[in-house]
């Protein structure tokens, strides 16, 4: 019997519709997950499916209510016997932190994908079809289990660690320059080249924490950009406005100007979490190498970068750790 895949639609571009098949504006979740489904040739070749609208909007307009109620809806499928995989269609824009936060809060081995388009679904050249094809292969293939949350796009396999976008437009955007890809998938041929090198899913300390109906508050958590001559009160900006914690897009290896770095230090001794990533694409954030994180109470992002730190810091909050045990989850996760 084919396996039976679960696809959970939130909207993007892969179900949005542009004016004409040649202009570039569009409007993101407007073709239902049904119609998605039926509209790509011989998917239902790998595969028995099922289709689920979660939401229809725009990435850019994903927030924490419908992350919640996903990651819920992937645990309670994933719980069935029948149910081998999961994919998850989604806009771009938010598309690695979306992928990110269920890498840490879904409980189960079985496959989870996500994927979208960088084109809508009447463009010439969509690039959608062919990215929920291979996903669906990804999904229902054994041998996927136990690599965390993969993001398939643009004919490769990618894993929610490591990938970030790096352009505004190209099919090609997700890149995966940390760690590398974790495989290739070629019109739903799948070839896998590595597992995670960190713990997720299954193995995550936060996998139970959305399997119950409780309410959940995830604390507030801000990115602060550094820049040249950046004004520290932006700091102050983020706690009056009632943020637990506050990650800064730093410098190069996390830095920030000296007056910045003295007011995240004071609002640090008043029990704000401070973590410095960095602005820049690739490269670790080291502690105490610049910047004496010890003495001034902050937190290294050590890979993640600004988006997908914030994502583990209210996690981390939520779960009420301590400044060194957040330290200790982000060279974990």
């Amino acid at each position: 019997m084919k396996p039976c895949v679960a696809i959970l639609a939130t909207g993007g571009t892969i179900a949005g519709i542009s004016h004409a098949p040649t202009t570039a504006g569009y409007c993101s979740g407007k073709v239902p997950i049904r119609q998605m489904i039926a509209s790509i040739p011989d998917i239902d070749t790998l595969a028995r499916l099922t289709g689920e609208q979660i939401s229809n909007v725009g990435s850019q307009d994903m927030s924490f209510d419908i992350l919640v109620r996903l990651t819920r809806r992937i645990n309670d499928l994933l719980g069935q016997d029948d149910i081998d995989g999961i994919v998850v269609t989604h806009g771009t824009d938010t598309m690695e932190e979306t992928a990110f936060f269920l890498h840490l809060t879904v409980n189960s081995p079985k496959p989870v994908v996500v994927t979208g388009a960088m084109r809508p679904a009447n463009a010439i050249s969509a690039d959608g079809p062919l990215n929920l094809f291979n996903s669906v292969a990804v999904a229902a293939d054994p041998d996927a289990r136990e690599r965390g949350v993969l993001v398939v796009m643009n004919d490769r396999i990618h894993g929610a660690h490591s990938l970030t976008k790096t352009n505004t437009t190209s099919v090609e955007t997700f890149l995966s320059p940390v760690n590398g890809l974790v495989g290739t998938v070629n019109y739903g041929d799948t070839v896998y080249f590595r597992f995670p090198f960190r713990r997720h899913t299954f193995l995550s300390t936060f996998c139970t924490l959305f399997c119950r109906q409780d309410p959940i508050i995830l604390p507030r958590v801000d990115i602060v950009y550094a820049c040249l001559d950046m004004p520290p009160d932006l700091i102050d900006c983020s706690v009056a406005g009632g943020a637990a914690g506050i990650v800064i897009a730093g410098d190069g290896n996390g830095n920030m100007n000296q007056a910045t770095m003295e007011r995240a230090a004071q609002m640090a001794g008043r029990g704000i979490f401070i973590v410095r990533s960095s602005r820049v694409p690739t490269g670790r954030v080291g502690r105490n190498i610049e910047v004496d994180d010890d003495a001034c109470g902050f937190i290294a992002s050590d890979e993640l970068n600004p988006a997908k730190a914030r994502i583990l810091l209210m996690l981390a909050l939520a779960e009420k750790n301590s400044l060194q045990m957040v330290q200790q989850l982000f060279y974990t996760y």
